[in-house]
């Protein structure tokens, strides 16, 4: 499962990127939450084992899925 987890995560990520070109935010932010749950770095390393450069770049992900939420919801009230 190691090995295409990497695969996983980027497939996913790029499906995420594909629905936020087409303004589908919510459906982005869902494609980009389920990309976490394949983590692309070694898992079996704990989170205060990881280098800062990971840690940042997961924190960031996560961060992107929320605003991207966000904004989705918010596009959706307007409506």
């Amino acid at each position: 499962m190691k090995s295409i987890q990497p695969w996983l995560y980027g497939g996913f990520f790029a499906l995420g990127t594909y629905f936020a070109i087409r303004g589908q935010f919510l459906d982005a932010a869902t494609q980009w939450g389920i990309a976490l749950a394949f983590d692309p770095h070694n898992s079996e390393v704990t989170w205060k084992e990881r280098p800062r450069w990971q840690r940042l770049q997961l924190i960031a992900h996560l961060a992107l899925v929320a605003a991207t939420f966000g904004l989705g919801m918010g596009l959706d009230d307007a409506a």
